[in-house]
């Protein structure tokens, strides 16, 4: 098949041989097995990564969020689709081809049309036809334009669906929550976005204090509406996600008959809807008849997990590349199998300072060959150094390179894209590229860098590296800067934290 990508082509870059701190992967992993057509539509059930709790539908694992036994749930089976079934899905629009990756999982919970329906109303405010267009940046290089949607970054493509879940399965159920969220920059804004209009949720949301770019918090503090609440936590990203897993762990704080909803990745909605957009890419870049390639901006961890399961559900992909800043635990882990925590660093690009990413542990009972107890005890303390077993770090490394940009290469990343191609990365996009370019073992299969924000979102980078360049936010954000904010800052203090949710709700 011809690769047919949609989007503007634009320069042109040589593939770099390895070089630097980085590790490239390993052979591909075997093609899985593909299960008759008849088992993608029986309804899924979702088990947790530590063993130990009940196992859920699909609306009750939304619903949840974080499991009772502190895990995280993900499915107990995977829909596979064939080379004849993913090619069948070749010049789908990306709302029929989410209608067909996401309606196995939704089975039996969610109607096929009032799914339909989710979907389009998730993707309609997006500024791109394509939705998620692709633009070449090298030869055989392409970036994945994942920051069309209205808060400008890639969290839209599963926060706007989530929203409208959520209202759908709570108008079902005559149900309120209380949504709670840490951000390290972009998922507040989106969550905010998807859920300002939902009739039954309100929404608190954490960020830490003076460390998200100023267009990130105005984004996120400048929406009025009265059932969102942001809270700027005196700490770091750790400890505004610490927080929450310590509220969903202890709910007592909330009014009678009230309960939390997760919005971060823990939710396994997220997960499930950014496996998409790897479909959506490969198939524009001639897969199945083509191996396809991605490099993704990691902090969390879900992003590079949904590839994971677009590779386990059948699309050919050979090689993820783990793209890390300072904050590098994840490229340490695969590289020298040191999971060791250090003291996080203030970066170029926020959303990726992260020490403790949540979803490594989806991976990590993958790996574990989907043993609960082992991931339950290699977890026990997530302060301590964790070292893989050498099985396991070599299964990871037969799927997954890594590597480390720091800032000052991020800024050369971004100086010399714009100069050979006049295309301007964010800086968290510019780690992708960065690392797809050092660890790529493939010129022959397309590399995919996943750009998961608009530069706009972060002048400072884009100023270092271009002083005389002016950019300019999107029309629907031009006045930005002169909106009114709104938001209440906290000490790290859990007791302050649900004090003020419980006075606000």
């Amino acid at each position: 098949m011809a690769a047919n990508p949609t989007g503007r082509a634009a320069g042109s870059h040589q593939a770099n041989s390895l070089i630097g701190n980085c590790l490239p992967a390993g052979p591909p992993a075997p093609r899985l097995g593909n299960s008759p057509k008849s088992d993608i539509e029986i309804a899924v059930k979702f088990i947790s990564t530590r063993g130990r709790a009940p196992s859920l539908s699909f609306a009750d694992t939304v619903l949840t969020g974080l499991a009772s036994d502190g895990g995280l749930y993900v499915p107990e089976t995977l829909p596979q689709f064939s080379g004849d079934e993913i090619r069948a899905m070749a010049g789908l629009d990306y709302r029929e081809l989410a209608f067909r990756i996401i309606q196995p999982f939704a089975s039996g919970d969610v109607a096929d049309d009032d799914l339909r329906g989710i979907i389009d109303r998730a993707y309609s405010n997006f500024r791109h036809p394509a939705v998620a267009p692709l633009v070449q940046s090298g030869p055989n290089e392409w970036v994945l334009e994942l920051f069309q949607g209205p808060t400008l970054a890639f969290k839209d493509f599963a926060l706007q669906f989530l929203g409208q879940l959520f209202d759908h399965l709570l108008k079902e159920r005559n149900e309120r929550v209380v949504v709670m969220g840490a951000t390290s920059g972009d998922t507040g804004s989106a969550a905010i976005e998807g859920c300002r209009h939902c009739d039954n949720i309100d929404i608190f949301i954490l960020h830490p204090h003076n460390r998200v770019s100023e267009v990130q918090r105005r984004q996120m503090t400048t929406v009025l509406s009265d059932n969102v609440f942001n809270i700027a936590l005196e700490g770091n990203f750790d400890d505004c996600q610490n927080m929450v897993k310590a509220s969903f762990a202890d709910q007592s704080f909330l009014p009678d008959g009230r309960r939390l909803v997760a919005v971060n990745s823990i939710n396994w909605a997220r997960i499930m809807a950014q496996i998409v957009y790897y479909f959506y890419a490969a198939l524009n870049l001639g897969a199945p008849d083509r191996t396809v390639n991605f490099s993704v901006p990691t902090g969390n961890f879900g992003d590079i997990f949904a590839g994971y399961l677009a590779r386990k559900m059948g699309l050919p992909i050979d090689q993820l590349v783990i793209a890390t800043n300072a904050n590098d635990i994840l490229h340490r882990c695969i590289s020298d199998n040191d999971h060791s925590p250090r003291e996080l660093v203030h970066s170029l690009s926020p959303s990726m300072d992260i020490m403790v990413s949540s979803n490594f542990e989806r991976l990590l009972f993958d790996l574990y060959r989907r043993d609960g107890e082992a991931v339950a005890s290699l977890l026990a303390d997530r302060s301590a150094p964790m070292q893989l077993d050498p099985d396991v770090l070599q299964r990871a490394r037969e799927v997954f390179s890594s590597c480390r940009v720091d800032d000052a290469r991020t800024v050369e990343v971004i100086r010399e894209v714009f100069q050979s191609t006049g295309y301007l990365l964010d800086p968290h996009t510019a780690i992708g590229v960065e690392a797809a370019r050092r660890t790529r073992h493939s010129a022959v299969q397309p590399m995919v860098c996943l750009a998961t924000a608009h530069p706009a979102k972060f002048p400072e980078a884009v100023a270092r590296a271009l002083p005389t360049h002016k950019i300019e936010l999107p029309p629907h954000m031009a006045d930005l800067f002169e909106r009114a904010e709104r938001y209440k800052v906290l000490p790290n203090d859990l007791g302050r934290v649900h004090d003020f949710m419980a006075t606000a709700l």
